[in-house]
């Protein structure tokens, strides 16, 4: 329930400089109202109008141009419905209920001069009653039991439940600490340190100094070759041979 003061308080949903008013002839049946049938030509009263809103009620108020008085009102409590009604032969003239202090009530046409003043006052009208609509949905729905059944996640007597939950061990690893700049790494577990690389493996990489070096690979050359035997060339005994029987051609 709205309170006191939410009642009193009024807010404006749509404001025109400029509406005519015409007086319309009684209604002779249930057909649709013609706004032809008006002396369009000849509004009865031109001023301004205001649509404002108090709670879910709304209100269509004619008012003086220059001081502001009013003219006439017409409570809306619903859209579409009695107190507007639309014409059947234009868009920008309404038919409008309109009702005093005392609960008297009469039927006049409004219209406006520009399509899309009518157009204005119209969506105002329908936003109003479609916020109304919501209102009264959400209040149902709070009033109204939850009837779906729910999901029962407790614990029934004597039910247990066991979670084994994993302890992940995380070794701190520390960057070894340079000292001076130099980048020496820490010592191996244990606390025993690598032994020197020897002298013959330093050696081997040195490159072979001028002098002694051609004379140890000539001794290993000869230790290599030492008990190896030569192997016999019988290519170089038949050229001698030949060699041999063109001298003894010549000197003959």
């Amino acid at each position: 329930m709205a309170s006191e003061g939410q009642l009193d308080y009024e807010s404006i949903l749509c404001v025109k400089p400029e509406v005519n008013v015409y007086r319309i002839p009684p209604r002779a049946s249930n057909r649709a109202v013609r706004a032809a049938d008006w002396k369009l030509d000849a509004p009865d009263w031109t001023g301004r109008m205001r649509v404002t809103a108090r709670g879910k009620v709304a209100f269509v108020k004619l008012e003086d141009k220059v001081s502001g008085e009013l003219f006439a009102q017409a409570p809306v409590e619903e859209y579409p419905g009695i107190a507007v009604e639309t014409v059947s032969d234009s868009s920008r003239y309404f038919v409008l209920r309109i009702q005093d202090d005392n609960g008297r009530s009469a039927f006049i046409g409004i219209g406006f001069g520009d399509r899309g003043d009518s157009f204005d006052f119209n969506v105002a009208l329908q936003d109003h009653f479609k916020w109304v609509k919501q209102e009264n949905e959400f209040k149902k729905q709070a009033q109204t039991p939850d009837s779906t059944p729910k999901l029962d996640l407790g614990f029934k007597e004597g039910q247990t439940i066991t979670l084994n939950i994993g302890q992940s061990k995380k070794k701190d690893r520390s960057r070894p600490q340079s000292s001076g700049g130099l980048g020496f790494l820490p010592p191996p577990p244990g606390g025993k340190l690598a032994p020197p690389p020897s002298s013959r493996a330093t050696n081997l990489n040195t490159q072979p100094t001028a002098g002694g070096t051609d004379t140890g690979c000539l001794l290993d050359l000869d230790s290599s070759n030492s008990n190896s035997v030569a192997p016999s060339n019988p290519s170089s005994t038949a050229n001698n041979d030949l060699w041999g029987d063109f001298d003894s051609v010549a000197q003959k």
